[in-house]
């Protein structure tokens, strides 16, 4: 699954705990929640919930943001509400 690194550094040490402290309360290896941080690993599903669980948030919190699809594919379609119409109204 993948994760935020950089988005769960920031949060771990926002709350004011350490890499060694917060992994022992999450149930993972401070080796494995670092190489988590640095994007060098993706987390399993079980431990990504262990870190949410531990944050008191939902996994959904942890993941990348991404403006597309689920593979990260930027999203070509129109959202304009003035789709159907265009910008000057329908169309003679």
């Amino acid at each position: 699954m993948k994760a935020d690194g950089p988005r769960i550094r920031k949060r771990r040490e926002t709350s004011g705990q350490g890499l060694n402290r917060f992994a022992k309360a999450a149930g993972i290896s401070a080796s494995h929640l670092s190489r988590i941080e640095r994007g060098e690993t993706d987390p399993q599903p079980e431990a990504l919930a262990r870190i949410a669980n531990t944050f008191g948030c939902d996994i959904d919190e942890l993941l990348p943001e991404t403006n597309g699809d689920e593979d990260g594919h930027p999203d070509h379609a129109r959202s304009r509400p003035d789709d159907d119409q265009g910008s000057r109204g329908p169309h003679p």
